[in-house]
């Protein structure tokens, strides 16, 4: 009997009608399949606990933050086992610690360590549906974490590589990867097969179907991601090894961030050293840096511009502040009103040209490009926020996105 992690989201979830649902839609598959199921919290219940938090304190402790978020995924793994009772069928609901998820101690951005699923084996060989808290783990400091936004995901794929799963899927509001954000770009086409960088680099580049983690997790244990949607039965996108062919579109996809702030560093001294100082002191703030510029030295000084996640921008501004004192540096100062639009696929290994006809789409909608930053096979740019639908639309048009290969 094969053996299926199905991980459902908090739209999934959002209420008691909605997770009978999920339990009916668990129960079909249990007929044929051992089944893990992860949940996330029920609809907007995270982002409720987060804004009951700031009502507390605007800046509250990272491990009080993981004490209250995880209790969030705990209410739907109870009701969705009793879901399944009410079926007729065997469940057992456990907590990420429970599931012998273990992680370092960077609270609320915790790393997956270990994982000992014992208790979810002898759970399955039972004959239950094992139903599993996504988002949460156990330090070595036996202090409960949470693994950041989109963690569920991440507790799903690894749960399937720990128990050597047939495959992992992953249901959502939508019914696959699509070349674009459908919201935006009406055309926009689903993709039946994603190979495991593009997604990664879609992932990580603002496309909000997978956690970037969860990608590059799946990548290193040969896990495959089936993409569905939890309100219909159509097939999804499978996410695997990249296959031949795959070169031959040269891009698969546009992504688009809005949720970036922008940062720079003005009147540095340039002399080495002084970059491994400013960024030495951001991750000391436990703050992931995107996209870097560093001008051209002037009269001994330059400006260092970079990128953060816009909820993060508070906390490395007030580093920069510190450490720029520190090496005499002119002045902080910050932007939030910045997105980051990208084109991502794997043909841009073997085709030139590319980032061209991105420049130059951008330039005849009067788009002006702040930052632009470049992989193997991706292209982004930092643009004004108030342009990101229009660049998103326009780079669909012109890489012809819309037509059928």
């Amino acid at each position: 009997m094969a053996l299926i992690v199905q991980k459902y989201g908090g739209s999934s979830v959002a209420d008691a009608e909605k997770i009978k649902n999920v339990a009916r839609r668990v129960a079909e598959s249990a007929t044929a399949h051992q089944l893990v199921v992860v949940v996330s919290a029920m609809g907007k219940t995270t982002d409720g606990l987060v804004g009951l938090a700031s009502r507390i304190t605007p800046t509250p402790e990272p491990r009080e933050m993981d004490m209250l978020l995880a209790t969030g995924e705990q209410v739907t793994i109870a009701l969705l086992a009793m879901a399944l009772h009410t079926l007729g069928l065997k469940a057992r609901s456990l907590t990420g610690p429970q599931v012998g998820l273990r992680t370092d101690r960077a609270h609320t951005k915790a790393r997956i360590t270990r994982i000992t699923p014992e208790r979810a084996r002898a759970a399955l060989e039972a004959g239950e549906i094992v139903i599993v808290a996504g988002f949460q783990g156990l330090s070595d400091a036996d202090e409960l974490t949470t693994l950041g936004r989109g963690g569920s995901d991440l507790t799903a794929v690894a749960l399937a590589a720990a128990l050597k799963a047939d495959v992992c899927e992953i249901y959502t509001d939508v019914d696959g990867v699509y070349t674009a954000d459908p919201n935006i770009v009406p055309d926009a086409r689903k993709l039946p097969r994603v190979a495991y960088d593009e997604m990664l680099e879609m992932a990580s580049l603002g496309a909000k179907v997978l956690q970037a983690r969860s990608v590059e997790f799946a990548k290193k244990y040969g896990v495959a991601v089936h993409v569905r949607s939890t309100f219909k039965r159509d097939p999804g996108t499978l996410v695997t090894r990249e296959e031949s062919g795959m070169e031959e579109v040269v891009v698969t996809g546009i992504t688009h961030d809005r949720s970036q702030a922008k940062i720079s560093l003005l009147r540095v001294p340039d002399r080495p050293g002084i970059a491994a100082q400013v960024f030495g002191a951001v991750a000391t703030k436990n703050v992931v840096v995107d996209m870097i510029v560093q001008n051209i030295s002037r009269d001994g000084f330059t400006d260092i511009s970079f990128t953060v996640p816009r909820g993060d921008h508070v906390r490395a501004q007030t580093a920069l502040e510190e450490i720029g004192r520190t090496v005499g540096a002119e002045k902080v100062v910050h932007d939030e009103r910045v997105a980051k639009v990208s084109i991502v696929g794997v043909g841009m290994r073997s085709h030139s040209g590319v980032a061209a006809r991105m420049f130059a789409a951008l330039s005849k909608e009067g788009i002006n490009i702040q930052m632009i930053s470049t992989s193997e096979i991706a292209v982004s740019c930092v643009i004004e926020d108030k342009y990101a639908e229009l660049a998103v639309r326009s780079l669909h048009d012109t890489f012809e996105l819309g037509r059928e290969p």
